[in-house]
């Protein structure tokens, strides 16, 4: 039996895309756990122009594949220190499925990027956190027994897989953060539906 983990995420710069292609590498190292990678739909406001330079290079994902997933990773980058409009949009689709239940007790981590050390990561892992919680998932975050939590000079925090910066370029250290997360969320899934290793 396979384990799905749904890697969901919202790029418009590639630096959220480059973390989630790196936890999926971590979901993928534990054996029979796959790695679907998805992003969302761009939305604007009234007075936004679409930005040509969005252009995801994943399917767009659809509710049902949420619905079936054994985990979830749900990336945005730092957007006034809450998840992007898009990934927000995305969610206030799902209200189906938090009155049926369908989401209660699968594994769900979280993962951003900014362009400034100080740009919002922690609030904006946390607003992605709510809708987790509200759907009755558990989070799974990083343990300070991984040793890059402690030396890390970029991005990488307990509460999710995080890098810093302009470019989709990664750090070591962030790097080995998102890997750990990915296999952590894959084995807690494992876990979660009683597959022995």
């Amino acid at each position: 039996m396979s384990i799905n983990i749904l890697v969901l995420y919202y790029s418009r710069h590639g630096n959220t895309q480059a973390l989630a292609r790196q936890i999926a590498r971590g979901v993928e190292s534990i054996p029979n756990c796959e790695a679907m990678l998805r992003t969302v739909n761009d939305v604007y406001t009234v007075e936004e122009q679409p930005d040509s330079r969005y252009q995801p290079t994943d399917p767009i994902a659809s509710l049902q594949e949420l619905r079936s997933c054994d985990g979830l990773a749900l990336g945005s980058p730092v957007w006034f220190g809450n998840m992007a409009g898009p990934m927000k949009h995305f969610w206030d689709s799902t209200t189906s499925m938090w009155i049926n239940g369908d989401l209660i007790d699968k594994p769900a981590c979280v993962f951003t990027s900014s362009s400034s050390l100080h740009g919002g990561q922690e609030t904006t892992q946390q607003s992605m956190m709510l809708p987790l919680l509200h759907h009755g998932m558990l989070v799974v975050g990083i343990p300070y027994s991984e040793p890059a939590l402690h030396t890390t000079q970029t991005g990488g925090t307990p509460y999710g897989a995080s890098s810093t910066g302009e470019s989709a370029s990664l750090s070591k250290e962030e790097i080995e953060l998102a890997q750990n997360l990915g296999k952590r969320l894959a084995r807690i899934a494992i876990n979660q539906k009683g597959i022995s290793q």
